[in-house]
């Protein structure tokens, strides 16, 4: 435990009075100025014994022992969003106590309500709280408290740093999610605009054998078996399960652009986990794998409902570099490890220099692979277009963001027309329009 004497505001008022008034004293003394004999030397000997008591009062403090503090965590928190932290205090004293507390929290979360100013009763526990919200993902290690110990005189204030480990880890934004065990989705995906249509009888995969019912097509009769039961018998069909879906996410450069509280990556990174529970409770196995960062992930597609939580533990402390994507390296690394046929989702920002390096590299994954290239779009672009042109400056901006996005518009065309689908997306509507091509893509029987 460090600690730090720091002077009170009571004792620097008094030293600073009698100083003055001994200052006083002696001036007048030196004019020639009658003063009582005795005057001075009380002046020095209140003065003396300010310093005294001071003294007293310092090593007593020095000696009291630290208060006891617990600190109640959450064991993760959500990108974005507030969580909130509890203190307790007890001491061993037969006085009440009033403490100032700071907790020292770790760069990349902010905080309200801190310092605080808390009275601890003998025999009690005090507590109060104070809010975090994280501002980047990843695991956040505290280390200590500050408490702010006052003199039994109070004249002077001890500072001690308080050993007191906690962790605490930073997912991405799925809480609202998450952490509702995910009841609500369906409403949450209606409300983002996506649309689960129902068929019946028309999927890939065999279900079983039914009455015909008016609205089935006669291509679903199974004849046999009509025969046998003498009335007319329809296979019904279900979605195809059991397909595998791997998202492969760039963490290069191009992904660090912000728009509004959260950089493209996060973004990217929160359609991915909401593709991931989709496809998920569809029956389809998830993966990743990451390429462009400071060390490339790679996490096997798996089926079942805790592939979202290893999957999140997996993703969690993912940072962007200013490392360039190379994307043949990555899609050569990716054939190495996925050999079953698979919806690849190629998740980046594209530019027009990535066009043959691109090109080449996904005409390659994609004979083995179904793929969707995901092409993140800045809002910067969309308000720039939309704003009036009023200045010289304004036009030479506008041209050049048109002939940016027209450049961009090549390259997504020159994809597609080698038969690869691409989704052009800004960062906030990304998860909708992902999970809605999935679906598309479902129960189309085109995956």
């Amino acid at each position: 435990m460090k600690q730090a004497l720091k002077p009170s505001r009571l004792l620097l008022g008094w030293l600073g009075g009698l100083t003055a008034v001994a200052l006083v004293v002696g001036t007048l003394g030196t004019l020639g100025v009658d003063l009582p004999t005795k005057l001075s030397a009380v002046c020095w000997g209140l003065l003396l014994a300010l310093i005294v008591l001071s003294l007293l009062d310092a090593v007593k403090l020095i000696r009291l022992p630290s208060p006891q503090v617990q600190r109640q965590l959450p064991g993760s928190l959500a990108l974005g969003r507030w969580g909130e932290v509890r203190i307790s205090l007890a001491h061993d004293l037969d006085r009440p106590l009033t403490l100032q507390v700071f907790d020292h929290v770790p760069n990349g979360l902010s905080f309200e309500h801190l310092p605080q100013q808390i009275t601890v009763e003998p025999g009690e526990q005090g507590q109060f709280g104070y809010r975090l919200r994280p501002l980047s993902r990843g695991h956040f290690q505290f280390e200590q408290c500050e408490v702010g110990l006052p003199s039994t005189l109070r004249l002077w204030t001890s500072r001690r740093y308080l050993p007191l480990l906690d962790a605490t880890r930073v997912y991405p934004d799925f809480a609202h999610l998450y952490g509702g065990q995910l009841l609500a989705v369906d409403n949450w995906l209606s409300q983002m605009g996506v649309r689960q249509r129902q068929r019946r009888g028309m999927g890939l995969e065999f279900h079983q054998l039914r009455e015909f019912r008016e609205g089935d097509s006669l291509r679903q009769i199974d004849w046999k078996a009509t025969a046998r039961q003498r009335t007319p018998i329809a296979r019904e069909y279900e979605d195809e399960r059991d397909q595998q879906l791997v998202f492969m996410l760039d963490c290069g450069r191009r992904m660090r652009s912000q728009d509004g509280d959260l950089a493209h990556f996060d973004h990217a990174l929160n359609a991915c986990l909401l593709l991931s529970y989709v496809a998920l409770r569809q029956g389809d196995a998830v993966g990743i794998t990451t390429f462009a960062g400071e060390q490339d992930h790679y996490l096997a597609p798996v089926k079942g409902p805790g592939q979202l939580k290893v999957l999140l533990n997996h993703v969690y402390d993912l940072k962007s570099t200013q490392r360039a994507a190379d994307y043949s390296v990555a899609v050569q690394q990716l054939l190495t490890r996925q050999q079953r046929r698979a919806l690849v989702v190629l998740v980046t920002n594209l530019r027009d220099e990535d066009d043959e390096q691109l090109l080449g590299a996904v005409k390659q994954l994609s004979r083995l692979h179904r793929v969707l290239v995901v092409s993140l779009r800045e809002e910067l672009l969309d308000q720039v277009r939309q704003t009036p042109v009023q200045t010289w400056q304004d036009a030479l901006t506008y041209c050049g963001t048109v002939d940016y996005l027209n450049a961009r518009a090549t390259l997504h065309e020159r994809l597609i027309a080698h038969g690869i689908p691409v989704l052009d997306a800004r960062p906030g509507e990304l998860g909708a329009e992902l999970v809605s091509r999935y679906l598309g893509w479902k129960k189309a029987g085109t995956l």
